[in-house]
């Protein structure tokens, strides 16, 4: 498994107001979410030893503050921890972060050719609750 850097997280939390963005951050609320299958999730084992973050109280924490690279590393080091000791989160985990990085990469190559476009042209990856309100006009004949 690749390591989900700090800056990969900032990144994340910072696109939550992308559609994909919040997609993404959705499927790693609900993934730390899940029980962790060593121990439990935070406060002190029975034998007074600290025991390991699932990484919710980090998630929220860099929910709050997405450009705080302090809180985006503990939950990375929260993510590698819990991966490095759960085998099965380790694995979607991983699937969830495959998923994150298809989604947000890529680049776009818009185009327009040929013609005359009467009205609103937008050009862009991904756009969400975007509305044109036009009024239909009839054609004149301006063109030389």
């Amino acid at each position: 498994m690749d390591p989900i850097t700090a800056a990969a997280l900032v990144a994340l939390a910072g696109g939550i107001g992308t559609e994909a963005g919040r997609n993404a951050w959705l499927g790693l609320t609900a993934l730390v979410r899940r029980p962790f299958r060593r121990g439990s999730a935070q406060g002190a084992e029975e034998d007074g030893a600290a025991s390991i973050s699932s990484g919710e109280l980090e998630v929220a924490a860099l929910e709050e503050a997405p450009t705080d690279p302090v809180r985006a590393q503990a939950l990375a080091t929260a993510l590698g921890v819990r991966a490095a000791l759960d085998g099965e989160f380790r694995t979607q985990l991983d699937e969830w972060w495959r998923h994150a990085q298809a989604s947000q990469g890529g680049d776009v190559h818009n185009s327009i050719s040929g013609g005359t476009q009467n009205g609103p042209v937008v050009m862009a990856r991904e756009i969400s609750g975007l509305t044109f309100n036009l009024t239909r006009t009839s054609a004149t004949n301006d063109q030389v």
